[in-house]
């Protein structure tokens, strides 16, 4: 059986040298002269939001005694978060008035938004300990703001330039040539996976820690690019000492 055949080799550059015409002498870049280059990067994104739900209810054969016993408790939730610096606009409540029987009932549930994750553990702490099993507290749904992305695909593809120009400039000094100018420079791969949107349809599983969660969230991205750039003539060391 004969062997299995090499993979096929990858090229990330390919220098392009044309001929000097004649009578042209010094160090000044010829026409026809580039040099090709592909590079890559890839970059993650932690999470920059996180979303807390809360429930808490309360049934009482009275109305007012009902909803008085959950007004209570939104009050001291909305003044706790308020306390640690979570803007009143990121929080929002709904409440649900019913008869059951022959008592009435009220449901609230409290969203926040949390920028800080430190703030958010600390806020979760304080009303466990303060309300106890009177709320529940979901765990936190961590997601990223469409900036947050954007800057991500921004970063990557920045990054990926800045690899292709260093690669550029190995191979330029490796045939003892400078590096000129870009000529060219086009984006042929990108890359988005991982991350949750900010969506309230996505939940991770109750048994993940904090940290799992937030991995689980991180978002990540790929970008390959193709550059030409131009070559110099070789520089002149002795200009150089003068």
């Amino acid at each position: 059986m004969a062997p299995p055949a090499p993979p096929p080799s990858r090229v990330f550059a390919e220098l392009d040298l044309a001929p000097a015409p004649e009578g042209r002498v010094g160090p000044a870049a010829l026409p026809g002269r580039e040099v090709h280059v592909s590079g890559s990067a890839e970059l993650s994104a932690r999470p920059d939001r996180a979303r807390v739900s809360l429930r808490l209810g309360s049934r009482k054969e009275a109305a007012v005694a009902a909803r008085s016993s959950v007004s209570r408790r939104l009050q001291y939730i909305a003044h706790s978060a308020r306390l640690r610096g979570v803007p009143e606009e990121n929080m929002t409540v709904t409440e649900d008035f019913s008869r059951v029987e022959n008592t009435y009932q009220v449901e609230a549930e409290v969203c926040i938004i949390f920028s800080d994750f430190g703030k958010m553990q600390n806020v979760c702490n304080l009303l466990i300990e303060k309300l106890g099993t009177s709320v529940t507290i979901n765990p936190p749904h961590f997601y990223h703001t469409p900036e947050a992305i954007d800057t991500l695909r921004r970063q990557v593809c920045v990054t990926a330039v800045g690899n292709t120009r260093r690669k550029a400039q190995e191979v330029c000094r490796l045939f003892g040539q400078a590096l000129g100018k870009p000529l060219l420079i086009k984006e042929e791969e990108t890359k988005e996976w991982g991350g949750h949107i900010d969506s309230h349809l996505s939940h991770s599983a109750d048994s993940q820690t904090l940290q799992e969660r937030i991995q689980n969230a991180t978002a990540y991205a790929s970008c390959r690019v193709l550059a030409v750039f131009e070559i110099k003539g070789k520089e002149n060391r002795r200009s150089k000492l003068l």
